[in-house]
């Protein structure tokens, strides 16, 4: 028995070197700030997805669960700048833009508070309250009796809606094998057809139950005008649904590694084991494998209303290992600024595209509120297939060197720069077909650059950290997203719409923004293609 017992912690030895060996091969690649213990047991949970859980039922369930909620984002997002025109003229706002900054203020404390909430308390009630509180707000919005009401209400949606993706990414990538990581760009597609659907439904109302174009702001009807809350109670219903999926159709499990974080790895081996049994596996990772690592043989109990409330007011000890070297203080604080550059850039140009597609239709001699949604839509059907090329490069361009673009840099390099070349030609364009070619290509490589953007961002931070790291790259995305507005009150008239040039200023900043994200892109210190997720 003695023998048994000695063989055992031979066991147990060997496995931690043989740990520990793996850990100190990929030292290079791993960011700093989390402890030893944590690495070897995340690697523990890493190796039973890719050599016995593997991709499976659960893990496809979970792609389509999570990827409603990035549409979601999107469908909000493209959905209020569709039905901008339609507002503007029935509600008669001094600037419509405003409606675009109540949105980004809500976006930038609901990235914040549920990003934060998932390293805090986990991703799955963060992931399933999101769904909540956007369908129930996006619903009311579309009855609102006047602008001042119109843009609380969107502010409250944006709060719902902006933990979608900070949350929804981080809890995909930690219920994935290493060997199918590039599934976390695919996800993109979603955000694609969010713009997509919010294009098709809006296209579908608004032509067929608006003003005519040429009727001034403020003298439509609201009986005239029922397009725009159509379409909004139309995907207030469809956020609805989604929730309905998540939470009462789709058993959503907490990640294993963030209990591992929290040392409650009794349930992270349960959590395990249920997803193995959905997968038609059986796992051999025991409890005991786990606590070895640690010696400590007591598992944490779930953490009490007070617990929660302090380390709340604690958080700052999730920031602090984000920035705990030199190389993650460089690409820390490089994939921040990216995302903000790019919050300010994205929405300045999608956010009033509709306005702008209009505003050349008028120049051009057509009035058409058919034909600028049409255009509109040619332009999201062009976004899914730049989801899908990012996909299929994202593993196969490899660069050398520690500061060198290879994998997700390269395509989030050469798609970001891409996008703001189509841009400054966007500004060139004189004809509507000219204006409609730019836009689609930019388009396509928007997509293929939000795709790579958004693995990238939670690969990079390990687990007990992702949330606030996720949340810090979304929140400083939203206030970008606020700023953009301010951009473009500033860089138009305020007829907005009176003329096509008048979208050449807020374009060419976007461009310049994209530019400049493309160059810090290149930069970045770290690479995460090929490499396991902490």
């Amino acid at each position: 028995m003695a023998a048994a017992h000695e063989n055992s912690d031979t066991a147990v030895e060997e496995k931690q070197v043989v740990l520990s060996y793996d850990v100190a091969s990929e030292v290079d690649a791993r960011p700093e700030g989390i402890g030893r213990d944590y690495q070897l047991k995340c690697n523990l949970i890493n190796r039973c997805f890719q050599e016995e859980i593997g991709f499976g039922r659960y893990q496809w369930q979970l792609f389509v669960i999570t990827g409603l909620g990035w549409l979601a984002d999107n469908l909000w997002l493209q959905g209020l700048a569709i039905v901008l025109p339609q507002v503007q003229q029935e509600l008669d706002p001094v600037r419509v833009e405003y409606a675009i900054l109540a949105e980004f203020a809500g976006l930038i404390v609901g990235a914040t508070t549920w990003g934060v909430m998932a390293d805090l308390i986990g991703r799955r009630l963060s992931f399933n309250i999101t769904l909540f509180l956007a369908g129930l707000f996006g619903l009311a919005a579309g009855g609102a009796p006047n602008f001042v009401t119109f843009c609380s209400l969107i502010a409250c949606m944006g709060f719902g809606i902006g933990g979608n993706l900070p949350v929804d990414g981080a809890l995909y990538l930690e219920h994935i094998p290493q060997s199918h990581q590039w599934t976390l760009t695919l996800l993109s597609v979603w955000w694609a057809l969010g713009q997509l659907v919010a294009s098709l439904i809006s296209w579908g109302f608004i032509a067929n139950f608006s003003c005519n174009p040429l009727i001034p702001s403020g003298q439509c009807a609201k009986s005239a005008n029922m397009g725009w809350r159509y379409a909004l109670y139309t995907l207030g219903a469809l956020t609805f649904l989604m929730f309905i999926c998540r939470f009462f159709v789709f058993d959503v499990q907490e990640s294993s590694k963030y209990l591992v974080a929290q040392g409650r790895d009794e349930e992270a081996i349960k959590v395990l084991e249920h997803i193995a049994r959905r997968n038609g596996r059986t796992i051999t990772l025991k409890l005991e494998d786990l606590q070895a690592i640690s010696g400590d043989t007591t598992s944490k109990p779930v953490p009490n209303l007070s617990t929660i409330v302090w380390n709340a007011f604690s958080g700052i000890s999730h920031i602090r290992p984000l920035f705990s070297s030199r190389r993650l203080v460089i690409n820390t604080t490089l994939i921040i600024v990216i995302w903000g550059l790019i919050g300010i850039a994205y929405p300045l140009f999608n956010a009033y595209l509709p306005l702008y597609l209009s505003a050349q239709d008028s120049a051009s001699g057509s009035s058409s509120v058919s034909e600028t949604y049409r255009n509109y839509s040619i332009v999201s059907v062009l976004g899914v297939p730049g989801s899908l090329i990012a996909c299929a490069t994202v593993d196969y361009t490899r660069g050398t060197g520690r500061w060198f673009v290879g994998g997700r840099k390269l395509v989030l390099a050469v798609s970001t720069m891409l996008t703001g070349l189509f841009l400054f030609l966007f500004t060139t364009s004189t004809t509507t077909a000219a204006v409609l070619g730019y836009s689609c290509a930019s388009g396509l490589t928007q997509n293929a650059m939000y795709g790579v953007l958004y693995a990238y961002t939670p690969e990079v931070f390990p687990a007990p950290h992702r949330g606030t790291g996720d949340a810090l790259c979304s929140a400083l995305n939203r206030i970008g997203g606020l700023i953009a507005p301010l951009i473009k009150i500033a860089t138009t008239p305020l007829s907005g719409t009176a003329s096509a040039n008048t979208a050449n200023g807020p374009v060419f900043v976007s461009a310049a923004l994209f530019m400049v994200a493309a160059i810090l892109t290149i930069l970045l210190p770290i690479e995460t293609a090929g490499r396991m997720a902490l």
